[in-house]
């Protein structure tokens, strides 16, 4: 046979072989490029998540500090009590006030 024939069919032969090789190389490229961009997605949807997290922590422990303060009750048309006889209650309410009276108050200097 003639060379040029050999080489056509070896070529033919190792794209043949090839094949299965190069689309799997192709699947794993797309694979990688894939999974980068879903971390990326993921780790921007977490620190998202998280900030919202802290926001929410903040406005639920603030929000839940007044309705412990007020002992509001949780119906529709429930009575709320004010100020309900609790010690800890008063504890913090005078403890506050102090503070806000100390800081209104004019320093003396000691000239």
């Amino acid at each position: 046979m003639d060379s040029k024939t050999l080489t056509t069919i070896l070529i033919v032969i190792v794209c043949v072989l090839l094949f299965p090789v190069l689309i799997g190389i192709a699947g794993s490229v797309f694979g990688l490029i894939g999974g980068i961009f879903g971390g990326i997605f993921g780790l921007v949807g977490g620190i998202v998540g998280a900030v919202f997290g802290v926001i929410a922590a903040i406005f639920g422990a603030v929000f839940g500090f007044f309705g412990w303060l007020f002992d509001v009750d949780h119906s529709w048309f429930g009575p709320i009590h004010l100020f309900d006889r609790d010690v800890l209650t008063m504890l913090v309410l005078i403890i506050v006030i102090v503070l806000v009276a100390r800081t209104r108050s004019p320093r003396r200097t000691g000239r």
